[in-house]
Formats: C-alpha cells, structure tokens, sequence
C-alpha cells in the first residue's frame, strides 16, 4: 500500500505522503490500537498535537508498529497557552517526551491567536528546535495570509505546511490559492468535514456512484487533486484502507467543478475564524 501513496515535498525537502492519518480523541489503548493499525495497513503521515492529550499514545503506537521511526513522518502541534519564546521550548520539548521521541517530523503553531500576539516568538522557538534537531521541518495551523507574511517579513524563515479547515463545504479556494503561489503546502483538517449531512450529499453521492467508490474516497481524493493532504481519522481497519485506496482513479473537470459548487461562506464547522478565535 505503501508505494501506491504519492509524495509531496516541502518547500525545505521533507517528504511527506498525500495522505496522513489524523488522532483526535483516539486517547488511550483503544487510541494505540487504531493508530497502530493505521500503520499496518499503510499510512506513514501520524497527526497528533499536544492538546489531543494523546502524543503518548501515538509513541505507544510507534512501538507496536514493526515499521521502522525513520519511514513515518509524525506531526504534533503548539497549543495557545506555550506561545512565548520560552514556554514553547519547554513545551516542544515536553512533546517528545510525551511521545518518547527523538525528534518530531513536523512541528506546528496549532492557531495565530492574534490577540495574545505572540506566534512571532513562537515561531522563533520551532525554527530554534529544528536546529537542535528536535524537528525536521516547521509549519502552523489556521493561520491567514496576514500572519504568514509577518512570520516571514520577522524572522525571514518561511511555513513548509499550513495545516486548515478545508472540505466540500469550505474549500479555502483564496487561501489555497496563495499557499501555491507562496510555496507553502496546504493541509487539510477535518477533510470529511465531521458532520453527518456530507455523506449523504447528493452531488458527492451521485459522482461516487460514477466511480464506484465511497462518498469518502470522492472527497479524499477531490483533496489530492486539489494539491492538499488531507488527514482522515477511523479506527475501523476497514475503512482506513477504504480512505487510502483514491489512488486508482481520477475526477475529470466537471466533477471537480461539481464539488467546489458545494462550499458556502458559512462554511466552517464551529465558526472558529482564525482572525479572531483564541486556542488556549
């Protein structure tokens, strides 16, 4: 399954496959279990961050798996409350341990909070951690065009990845559009939008009835060509494999138009607005 995954590379070489695995509220033995199978059957990309509380889940799940640390690449994120200098070395640093890590993958500013207005020193403190070698690249969440610049314009380091809100319903078509024309990749959370009427979406049905494949898989696959890694989470070893199986066909133009019809302005599952939504 594993040579079937393409690779995206990041704008500082780290590769990563166009499709991970995401974590949330997989907490504990039933957690390592799923995120464990998630490996076996074929994901290498582990999202994580340490408001999940379930970075030491995703370390015991690394020590079942038989893949070797060196082919998965594992992300966890900064939350609001570490965003000064200081605090944030520690908390980057207590991450690892949590994980039982050597280093992380992929280490993320999880939201800007512009209101606090320190994710310039946050900032500072995962370009400082990847030259220890506590990270391998850097990037951020839900942070807008605005906060990006200033990111660059402060520290003269550049995001690899911005991890976003992205989904039929909220497809972020400006935001994407200037993480291309920036060389930032775009990652995409909550992929399947984690609400119940998008699966039974008419237009997404009636395309995947065209492909044979599940509404799921239309979606996953509508990210790829889209050029964002989606990271969907199942513990059902099923689907896992029916999430990672979008690699064998292909949505023509009209398809593609067909679901960028379905965003709306109101897009967002809980109205969390980057410009002014506070994580703690």
């Amino acid at each position: 399954m594993k040579e079937s995954i393409p690779e995206i590379t990041l704008n500082d070489g780290l590769t990563l496959p166009a499709i991970g695995f995401g974590t949330y509220k997989l907490n504990g033995n039933h957690g390592a279990t799923g995120i464990t199978s998630a490996i076996d059957v074929g994901y290498r990309l582990i999202d994580t961050a340490y408001n999940y509380e379930n970075e030491g889940t995703v370390g015991e799940a690394i020590r079942r798996s038989t893949i070797p640390r060196n082919e998965l690449r594992i992300t966890s994120k900064l939350p609001g409350r570490y965003q000064e200098y200081e605090k944030a070395v520690t908390a980057i640093q207590e991450s690892l341990y949590r994980a039982n890590l050597d280093y992380y993958d992929l280490y993320l500013i999880h939201w800007p909070n512009p209101k606090q207005g320190h994710f310039v020193e946050a900032w500072q403190a995962l370009i400082d951690a990847k030259k220890w070698g506590l990270i391998r690249s850097i990037g951020v969440c839900n942070f807008l065009p605005e906060h990006l610049e200033q990111l660059e314009k402060e520290t003269g380091v550049k995001p690899s990845i911005n991890q976003i809100e992205l989904h039929p319903f909220f497809n972020q078509e400006e935001q994407r559009r200037w993480h291309e024309q920036n060389n930032i990749k775009t990652e995409s959370w909550s992929p399947l939008a984690r609400v119940n009427d998008i699966l039974d979406n008419e237009t997404i049905t009636q395309i995947a009835n065209q492909h044979n494949k599940s509404v799921s898989q239309i979606i996953l696959r509508w990210h790829y060509q889209l050029g964002s890694i989606p990271i969907p989470k199942s513990s059902s070893p099923e689907r896992q494999r029916e999430n990672l199986t979008i690699f064998d066909f292909e949505l023509d133009e009209t398809e593609m138009a067909m679901m960028a019809e379905l965003t709306r302005p109101d897009g967002r599952i809980n109205d969390q607005d980057p410009a002014t939504y506070e994580e703690f």
